[in-house]
């Protein structure tokens, strides 16, 4: 039995740099994971956007740690994670959607977020040759941008195991012994730990790793496909979100990588709940239709490859980062909604600072995230 000050349940877009930062802040941190190696889960399937650009305090604040982290990989590690700070756009082409972006812009602002509206002729300044029939302008978040999500995995691991983080691979959680409020021991198909403080970071799998200790957990998968073209002549930098809705799809969004490839996903409707993650044949018809139609001049790249991934959705599309009120330690760090990859490395170092420093500046966080809130609202910016 090996024992750990934090034993972390999932190397992906939240243990790892979770893992990181504990352990550069002296801490002895184990991580497992069911793959046979780190990012094998959803952070494989993510498509790179990094924004900063939601809703709501709570992922504001943490989104702008991560853009801050990620922007100064390369330059403090020497770890090149394919950082381009191309921006976000939504262009609106309809009066109520207008209404509902400058609504959300002043609260925005409030929260600290960078961001404004621009004019129709600015959107096409950004974005050369997007269809001008009924664009009525849009927000641009310029401090935004993209990252390759398996270099940025495997930065946060190269800087996980320097700083001497443990990682156990091919191993799944089947049981966690817990005595009164304490949680004493994680088995897996393998081995067994212990631990001053488990963090349940499982992603997809959030659910089943917290009802091993009889917590109702209220994250359910669904999936997402998405897709990557050839490179091509570039020609736009930011990630282009069209957020009106039709019969089959919430929303898509794409944008061009450090490799000059177009990256694409769209938001399914209805939802496809569970966790099958094979390839449909539906997808590729439904985004391109509506990509062609926004950006005319994406008609004749080619694509590459697709790819299916899951959301872990809660009910309000919201993260639940929490210490439940049946266990003292147990961190809960799951329900990331899709948006793992943007939000892990700036909830790693902010629960970091909480774990190791006893920070109390982050409460709001905690608040606005908690485990026990109605999950009433809903988040805008999914």
């Amino acid at each position: 039995m090996k024992n750990y000050d934090v034993f972390i349940i999932g190397a992906g877009s939240v243990g790892l740099p979770l893992s990181y930062y504990l352990a550069k802040k002296g801490k002895k941190v184990g991580v497992v994971d069911s793959m046979p190696s780190h990012g094998r889960g959803q952070n494989k399937a993510a498509i790179g956007g990094i924004r900063a650009t939601h809703s709501d305090p709570a992922k504001i604040s943490i989104c702008q740690r991560s853009i801050d982290i990620i922007s100064k990989m390369e330059e403090e590690h020497g770890l090149d994670v394919d950082w381009i700070q191309g921006g976000y756009m939504f262009p609106v082409y309809d009066e109520a959607k207008e209404a509902s972006l400058k609504g959300l812009l002043v609260k925005q602002k409030e929260f600290g977020l960078i961001i404004d509206w621009v004019s129709p002729e600015k959107i096409q300044e950004l974005a050369p040759g997007i269809s001008p029939d009924g664009l009525r302008g849009g927000t641009f978040s310029p401090n935004d941008g993209s990252a390759c999500p398996m270099k940025l995995a495997d930065a946060f691991y190269i800087l996980a195991k320097r700083a001497g983080v443990d990682f156990i691979f091919n191993e799944e959680v089947t049981e966690m012994k817990y005595e009164g409020t304490s949680i004493t021991e994680v088995i897996t198909s393998k081995s067994s730990y212990t631990a001053d403080l488990f963090v349940n970071a499982a992603g997809g799998n959030a659910r089943e790793v917290s009802a091993l200790v009889g917590l109702d957990v209220p994250v359910i998968p669904d999936s997402h496909e998405a897709g990557v073209t050839e490179p091509v002549k570039r020609f736009f930098e930011p990630m282009i979100v069209d957020m009106r809705a039709n019969e089959n799809s919430a929303n898509y969004y794409f944008y061009q990588n450090k490799e000059d490839q177009i990256v694409f996903c769209i938001t399914p409707e209805p939802k496809y709940y569970g966790k099958d993650m094979d390839n449909t044949s539906v997808f590729l018809p439904q985004v391109v239709e509506r990509m062609v139609s926004l950006y005319p001049r994406l008609r004749n790249i080619r694509i590459r490859r697709t790819w299916r991934g899951l959301y872990p959705m809660t009910p309000d599309g919201f993260p639940i980062v929490n210490f439940p009120e049946n266990f003292s330690n147990l961190l809960l760090a799951v329900g990331m909604c899709g948006q793992g990859l943007m939000l892990g490395p700036g909830l790693g170092q902010i629960l970091a600072e909480v774990i190791v420093d006893k920070s109390d500046k982050h409460e709001q966080i905690f608040d606005q995230l908690s485990l026990y809130r109605e999950f009433s609202g809903n988040e805008i910016l999914k």
